[in-house]
């Protein structure tokens, strides 16, 4: 199996837990949620790694890294963004465009990591309550 063939199966598994994860949101099973998005944020990574060995410039990667700072997370309308941006994803591996690939899967992870500092935040805050 390819290098682009393990990333694009890996973007594949992190849509499959992104759609598992938004059913679990939508049945209100935090648990569920958590889970599938804790797989999301895995497959990310490591179709990240993948990209990252690819290129030969690292300093290519660091000269635009961004990290997208929602005021407010909107969990439903972040993970309709993450969807968009992995289904780009798979585009732009498809097309040989690994750099605007690896922009976009980044992107999406800090989503991902934004949703599970959320989801960890309230968990604390409820346990505060009790």
């Amino acid at each position: 199996m390819t290098g682009n063939e393990k990333i694009l199966q890996a973007l594949k598994s992190a849509i499959t837990c992104l759609e598992s994860s938004t059913l679990a949101l939508d049945k209100k099973d935090e648990n569920s949620f958590a889970h599938n998005l804790w797989h999301v944020a895995a497959e990310l990574e490591y179709a990240l790694f993948l990209l990252s060995i690819t290129f030969q410039n690292e300093s290519d990667l660091s000269k635009w890294k961004l990290n997208p700072e929602p005021k407010k997370v909107d969990t439903q309308p972040v993970l309709a963004e993450v969807r968009n941006l992995l289904q780009g994803s798979v585009t732009h591996i498809l097309n040989e465009k690994l750099l605007d690939a690896y922009r976009s899967i980044y992107i999406a992870r800090h989503y991902i990591f934004r949703v599970q500092e959320d989801l960890a935040k309230k968990k604390r805050e409820a346990l505060k309550k009790k």
